[in-house]
């Protein structure tokens, strides 16, 4: 479930207000204005909507079991004004290019509507379909790159290039080999082809076949799939589970069967989109909380208690509180010990997303109630997905036996879903089995200290080298801040020439001024990989070359 493109531009939180700022500077320099003076008028809004210098928020006096150190470093003023500077020159190229198209000069890809529906609802938004064809355009060569190979620490890539700026692409028919892979969610490594560690999992295969063709309710209900709920409800140590084909799906097809019509949700404002999906499906007031911020989720408990529902007044049917364990933008980690007794304070339930953070974190892998030992217990719903740490695909709801068969009765995930596919199945039973040491070996708890080790090493060689990074240091997703529209570009352009295939994240997916390149650690990462990795001093781009480098990207 890789994090996160919202759903519309026009509905994203703030873009307005990004839009509005960034209208405000080209007017002041178009009238004369200073730098400095420009600078001055938004100070203010930069340090209280922008850029904040503190997104954790204050404490409820509740003791932490482990020390947090997770910086949300404040970019430079500059920086940020360089930042809106370069998407509102982009911004007015787009509009300049628009009118080059509408006068013919010239050539239109995008999709238009015909003249015969002029009087329908408009099947593009306007705004949307702008930024997609003026900014995002340019840029698509960094996104949806083939792979050709294996997933693992490396991979090889199929050689494309565009002849019309991104809008198509063709392949040259070469491979680029040997790819270091620190973009995929490969943490433990079991993303791999090994013949004896995958023995298992073809015997399964020849026994089963590679399908279903059927639902769990109907007649596809096979002893692999009960032996893997067992399986996840032991290694959680909880009373029982239930496994879903999707990952994406056990969030959105799930939440709607736990609250509905008179329910209140309080969610992070940086859940991912399946849990956001899952909100808005399920009918219940929407309320968002600043991201691990503990006096913000706090102040709503009480006044959900005290108010109630809107009108009436009356209680609250349920209240639920839905958060991750690990953020996959940020790297940060959930303050769990925190929300746990806010939750008994306030009677509420807790809903914990461990897609990014199961056999990632924790001493032996069992995610964020391991890493700060908790009883995972006190929380009512456990999620977590097979995709990442598992090398796999599905997800699993794990809780009290009593709430897991009403998921099953009333999940649409579980009654109209094919299930899980056997040599899938097997796959994670394989790899679950391996972290807990019941395939009579030490290479799982291995995997798991190697990648707490690798993460650590990675990250603190990155502080060294003067990086802006996020998040825990236990986490194993790294983002490196970059800021710039052009510089994503570059670095991520740069990066493939150095046969390194990272994720480039910019607006909408985040705040203006914060787009960014995330690194995901693997267990399979060797130390040499990791060096050349973070060798990326020659790449630093200096601030005095953003002009440049914005002119580099309009003229691309």
């Amino acid at each position: 479930m890789g994090k996160r493109w919202p759903i519309p531009l026009i509905y994203n939180k703030g873009a307005h207000k990004s839009l509005y700022s960034i209208l405000i500077i080209l007017l002041l320099l178009l009238s004369g204005w200073s730098f400095v003076t420009i600078i001055q008028l938004l100070h203010a809004t930069h340090s209280g909507n922008i850029v904040k210098h503190l997104k954790n928020g204050p404490g409820t006096g509740v003791a932490n079991s482990l020390p947090r150190h997770e910086p949300f470093e404040q970019a430079p003023m500059y920086v940020a004004v360089m930042t809106y500077l370069g998407y509102g020159l982009v911004t007015l190229f787009g509009y300049f290019r628009d009118f080059l198209r509408a006068v013919g000069l010239e050539k239109c890809h995008v999709a238009q509507e015909r003249s015969e529906q002029k009087d329908f609802v408009p099947l593009y938004q306007d705004f949307e379909n702008f930024y997609n064809r003026n900014l995002y355009m340019r840029v698509r060569d960094n996104w949806n790159r083939p792979i050709c190979s294996l997933p693992g620490p490396v991979f090889d890539l199929m050689e494309r290039i565009s002849d019309d700026y991104n809008w198509t692409f063709r392949f040259t028919g070469r491979t680029i080999p040997n790819v270091i892979n620190v973009g995929s969610y490969n943490y433990l490594g079991f993303a791999e082809n090994n013949v004896d560690f995958l023995k298992t999992v073809a015997e399964k295969t020849q026994e089963y076949g590679v399908g279903v063709c059927s639902t769990r309710q109907e007649i596809a209900n096979l002893s692999l799939h009960q032996e893997l709920e067992q399986l996840v409800a032991n290694f959680l140590g909880l009373e029982s589970s239930m496994a879903f084909g999707m990952g994406f799906a056990t969030n959105s097809m799930n939440i709607p069967a736990l609250v509905g019509k008179g329910c209140l949700i309080l969610s992070d404002e940086l859940n991912h989109t399946s849990l956001i999906l899952g909100a808005r499906l399920s009918g219940a007031t929407i309320r968002v909380f600043k991201h691990n911020n503990m006096h913000s989720l706090e102040k709503m408990l009480r006044e959900a208690i005290c108010s109630g529902q809107p009108r009436t007044h009356r209680p609250w049917k349920k209240i639920l509180i839905m958060v991750e364990g690990i953020y996959s933008m940020e790297g940060s980690v959930v303050r769990l010990p925190e929300i746990l007794a806010l939750k008994k304070k306030y009677k509420a339930y807790l809903y914990l997303d461990e897609a990014h953070s199961i056999g990632a974190v924790g001493p032996t892998g069992r995610g964020v109630t391991e890493l700060f030992n908790v009883n995972a217990a006190d929380v009512d719903i456990m999620m977590g997905t097979f995709t990442k740490s598992f090398g796999a695909c599905g997800g699993y709801i794990a809780g009290k036996k009593v709430l897991v068969d009403y998921i099953r009765r009333h999940s649409h995930s579980a009654i109209y879903a094919t299930a899980m596919s056997p040599p899938v199945t097997e796959q994670v039973i394989r790899a679950m089995k391996c972290i807990m040491g019941q395939d009579g070996g030490d290479e799982g708890i291995r995997r798991v200290r190697q990648l707490a080790e690798n993460t650590r090493y990675f990250r603190a060689r990155l502080k060294e080298m003067g990086f802006i990074i996020y998040g825990n240091d236990d986490s194993p997703v790294v983002p490196i801040l970059l800021y710039m529209p052009a510089k994503v570009v570059a670095f991520a352009r740069e990066m493939l020439r150095r046969k390194i295939g990272v994720v480039v994240v910019g607006f909408p997916a985040t705040p203006i001024t914060e787009a960014r390149a995330r690194f995901c650690l693997s267990a399979a990462h060797t130390r040499p990989m990791l060096d050349q990795v973070r060798l990326l001093r020659p790449l630093r781009l200096h601030n005095c070359g953003c002009f440049l480098s914005i002119t580099l990207f309009l003229l691309e």
